[in-house]
Parts: C-alpha cells; structure tokens; sequence
C-alpha cells in the first residue's frame, strides 16, 4: 500500500491499495475523531473515502478528471475501529463524461455505502 497524493486523504490515513484503468481501491481506519453524535462514522467521512477512490478510479486514464457530481446512499453504520474499504470501478466513459460507481465494506464483504460519481475530464486542473 502506498500513501494518497491529496493532503486531505493523507490527514486522515487513507491508503491507496490499488489503481488501475478505471479501477481503485482505498482503505480507512474509523478513528474515534470519526464519530458523530451517535457514536458512528460520520457520513461525511464515508462520503470522502469513496469520492477519494472515483478520483483515483476516474483519474487513471491519464487525462485529468474531475467529479461533477456524486451521491451516496449509506446501507449501514460504519463503527469506530472498523478497516474500511472503498472500491470504484468504472461503469462507462464516453467522450469527456465518466460514470463510476464505489461500494465501500467493512470486513471485506460486508457493505457499508454506495456511492456514484459523474466526472468530467478538463485539459488543466488549475
């Protein structure tokens, strides 16, 4: 496994375990400071980890890509100590349109989020 390139990923421990054309796959550990006031992860937290992944996923053909939109619909709580796993795998490209769909688990079968990204590619990022 190797560290993520963005400082946000990074704070926050997500490694990248896998990348390649149109595919990604990132892992998590919840931390304590991932609680909400429930006691679970925040979905937030959930949502950054597969939108993480469509990056590397949507990224991965050489041309930069950035996301347009996304949703997620949460199946589960995620708990405090739990290894999280977000897996993207392209659903389609055509011209400079991407659809990506994550599921994120736990205890590698068991799913926590799904999540569905749109991209865009551009010719520069800034």
């Amino acid at each position: 496994m190797t560290a993520v390139e963005d400082p946000a990923c990074q704070a926050l421990g997500i490694r990248l375990e896998h990348v390649d054309a149109g595919r990604a796959r990132l892992r998590m550990l919840a931390t304590p400071a991932m609680a909400n006031l429930h006691g679970t992860v925040h979905g937030g937290y959930l949502f950054l980890l597969a939108d993480a992944a469509f990056a590397y996923a949507s990224n991965s053909h050489g041309r930069p890509a950035v996301a347009h939109s996304a949703q997620i619909t949460f199946v589960r709580a995620a708990e405090v100590g739990d290894h999280l796993v977000a897996e993207a795998a392209e659903v389609t490209r055509h011209g400079r349109s991407g659809v990506y769909d994550v599921t994120i688990t736990r205890h590698t079968t068991e799913v926590i989020a799904v999540f569905r990204g749109n991209s865009m590619t551009v010719a520069t990022i800034r």
